[in-house]
């Protein structure tokens, strides 16, 4: 059996995607994979039953929280658990549990208190292009719910501990009889804890956690761009009844550069030239991230036209060749001109037109397009 592939990769969002986020990558690739679009496509077929397994499973709050914590292994097991050949009782009481659990609070099943992953979190982390190329270490600071330290998570008073649910007998459900079935649901008073605070710790009042800022050092790779992500495991919100906590993820902006634009890993910039050069021929000192280089401008060079030079681009986070860098001229046009000069650039005027077409070629053709469109012959 080919090994399954993550879900949250299948539907291509984030692990902190809301369900309004992964219903709506679902449907975007139930549209392009559906059989009916893709008749006799076996592959096609495969990925929309791929990505509608991946939504039926986090689009579950319960079933969610089982695959990140456990991965597949968690959810073919829940799916063992249920027998084979109809539903057990004690499988159909799970169903009506995860119900009730929905209202009451998450549930206590099998006896064991179930345990709540803490939140991840999002830390927006702006750039220069240089820190982004050539990578960065930072320190951030992050508000997030740590564990309480005077009560070590139990929430109860130091020299306490919780009590025991007089409800459930700390089992974290009740049972209740409809019929000839026995439904389990959550305890409503320990909400599936299995145990009451009855001396609240006065520092997080029974939260069992409080909220901290702290200190992180960040260590950015080089070639990250904005939208990358550095996951930071463990460092989120702490989880509850002794669950993980989550991640941090430190996403990546990259401030515009006052010289260069990125386009993945090639970069590019416009590189002004005189008229005189433009026309003659020259070379040019171009800035790049690893220094100044000497450019050649061929005489004749129109403004506009580009010029790469390789391997002066950004070498990308997830490996392969580093980029290029594109320098796109721009003739400038002089300003300023003395009486003197205003008459010099005149006179070259005059002695270009004495040989239409000869010196301005894009001019020459611009003009007999205009005639051919008004003509009716275009």
């Amino acid at each position: 059996m080919p090994t399954k592939r993550d879900y949250y990769k299948v539907l291509d969002v984030p692990r902190t995607a809301t369900e309004a986020q992964i219903k709506q990558a679902y449907r975007r690739l139930a549209m392009k994979y559906h059989p009916d679009r893709n008749p006799n496509d076996r592959e096609a077929e495969e990925r929309f039953k791929e990505a509608k397994e991946a939504s039926e499973v986090l689009t579950d709050a319960h079933k969610r929280a089982l695959y990140d914590q456990h991965g597949h292994a968690g959810i073919e097991a829940a799916a063992r658990g249920g027998g084979r050949g109809g539903f057990s009782t004690d499988a159909f009481s799970d169903i009506f549990g995860d119900v009730f659990g929905d209202i009451f609070g998450t549930a206590r099943r099998g006896g064991r208190s179930q345990v709540f992953r803490g939140a991840d979190l999002r830390y927006e982390l702006e750039l220069e292009l240089d820190q982004a190329v050539f990578g960065h270490a930072v320190e951030i600071e992050v508000a997030r719910l740590a564990e309480c330290e005077t009560c070590h998570g139990s929430g109860a008073a130091k020299g306490s501990q919780p009590a025991t649910c007089d409800s459930c007998g700390g089992a974290g459900q009740v049972r209740i009889s409809q019929g000839f079935f026995q439904l389990q649901q959550t305890c409503p008073r320990c909400r599936g804890a299995g145990t009451i605070i009855r001396n609240p710790c006065d520092t997080c009042l029974g939260q069992g956690r409080v909220r901290r800022t702290r200190k992180l050092a960040v260590k950015v790779p080089a070639g990250v761009d904005s939208g990358d992500r550095v996951r930071l495991a463990g460092e989120g919100e702490a989880g509850r009844n002794g669950g993980p906590p989550g991640d941090l993820y430190v996403e990546i902006h990259v401030r515009e550069h006052p010289i260069f634009e990125r386009d993945g890993e090639h970069l590019s910039c416009e590189v002004p030239v005189s008229f005189a050069m433009a026309a003659l021929g020259g070379t040019v000192a171009v800035p790049t991230l690893d220094g100044d280089v000497l450019l050649k401008i061929p005489a004749e060079t129109q403004s506009g036209r580009v010029f790469r030079l390789r391997d002066k681009g950004v070498k990308p986070v997830r490996g392969g060749a580093r980029g290029d860098l594109f320098c796109r001229v721009a003739v400038e046009t002089p300003v300023h001109l003395s009486a003197e000069q205003r008459e010099l650039v005149r006179q070259l005027e005059e002695s270009l037109k004495a040989h239409p077409g000869k010196h301005t070629p894009r001019e020459k053709g611009f003009l007999e397009g205009v005639k051919r469109f008004f003509s009716g012959k275009a």
